[in-house]
């Protein structure tokens, strides 16, 4: 899976999601740090990967509905310290496929995960 990392994902997530795969770029990588959201969606569905983000906003299906866009996971963790998102993420990878959410919207918390299609 292709996989673009919002600049709020800690990098260090970069190498887990390497590690079990996939193809992962990071929006600083880009130079897109600071761009506004629409900016930062856009970019990702150009070059065709799932978004991971930290940034609610980007869950609202209103504004980025399902199939606009490569895809979007959205992490609501409690903890956003570079250790605990990397478990969540690690948790994820453990259980599902990160292929079967593109172009969806998706929501990770507490140990679920909300697909919007």
């Amino acid at each position: 899976m292709r996989v673009k990392l919002d600049e709020n994902v800690p990098r260090s997530v970069l190498a887990v999601l390497v590690a079990a795969g996939h193809d992962a770029d990071t929006i600083v990588g880009e130079g897109l740090t600071g761009s506004v959201d629409s900016v930062v969606v856009q970019a990702a569905a150009d070059a065709g990967r799932l978004l991971i983000t930290l940034d609610r906003g980007l869950g609202d299906v209103r504004r980025y509905p399902p199939g606009s866009h490569s895809g979007i996971l959205v992490l609501r963790v409690d903890e956003q310290s570079a250790a605990a998102v990397r478990r969540v993420v690690q948790a994820l990878l453990d259980v599902h496929d990160l292929d079967s959410l593109t172009g969806t919207t998706a929501i990770v918390q507490r140990g679920w995960l909300r697909i919007r299609r």
